[in-house]
């Protein structure tokens, strides 16, 4: 006999592409600092070229490379090395420290909020992110979503896809792994979870690095939902509640 699957109690979501819209968010920042100094340049490549320093920044505090430091911290030492390779000058420390919390004003996808405000119904809802709680909190302040709790990377000293950040998040929240769900627009974000016993789910974001990249959004058997956004997600996991909900009646 086949054993039935723990219910889901909790969700944990990754934010940074699967909440929000970092590329778009980004460039409109770049573009109105652009607008207001008068630099020109390229702000799509400058964004792109940001995000592709995060992970092996990441890496090397992982590796024990670097002792812990904070995205926001990885960030500004990203942001000053691109500051040079663009040509960027004039900028004072305010200006700076401005652009690099660029991070804490990112913009949901549209379907965010109205999806989350659903699970949140039927599920406790949380950040699972590799963002400083600082970032994620004024984030969430900023864009409107409605966590009932921010969990970090920084509260394990352990970045994703480090074991201790979902196994973490899975004790903070008085669960066992089997009954909290990952969320992530990512693939590697849930086989790591799923390899820790979480369940999961993806939702695939095709736009995340913009329309010339094709975004991987192919099934995978092993993940155990599916859904184009999380309006769909909730359709989901909601009507997957009632629908135990009335067998649990009928015995």
């Amino acid at each position: 006999m086949r054993e039935t699957a723990p219910a889901v109690k909790a969700m944990v979501f990754d934010v940074f592409g699967t909440v929000v819209d970092w590329r778009s968010s980004i460039i409109a920042e770049g573009r109105r600092l652009g607008r207001e100094r008068r630099i020109k340049i390229n702000w799509a490549a400058f964004t792109n070229a940001w995000r592709a320093g995060y992970r092996p920044a990441m890496v090397r505090v992982r590796s024990g490379e670097l002792p812990w430091t904070s995205i926001d911290e990885l960030h500004r030492v990203i942001l000053d090395g691109l500051l040079k390779q663009f040509g960027i000058a004039g900028l004072d420390e305010p200006g700076i420290a401005h652009l690099n919390r660029a991070w804490h004003r990112l913009k949901p996808w549209p379907d965010a909020r109205a999806g989350l405000a659903r699970l949140k119904r039927g599920f406790v809802i949380a950040t699972l992110s590799n963002g400083n709680v600082a970032l994620l909190t004024n984030m969430a302040k900023a864009a409107g979503l409605p966590w009932d709790c921010i969990l970090s990377a920084e509260l394990f000293r352990h970045y994703k896809p480090d074991p201790e950040t979902y196994l973490g998040a899975a004790r903070l929240l008085g669960v066992a792994p089997g009954e909290l769900m990952m969320v992530a627009a990512h693939k590697d974000d849930l086989f790591a979870a799923k390899a820790c016993g979480l369940r999961t789910a993806f939702v695939p974001r095709p736009r995340e690095y913009g329309p010339e990249v094709r975004a991987d959004v192919k099934r995978e058997r092993a993940f155990d939902v599916h859904a184009h956004d999380f309006n769909d997600l909730a359709d989901q996991l909601l009507g997957r509640r009632r629908a135990a909900t009335r067998r649990a009646k009928r015995r």
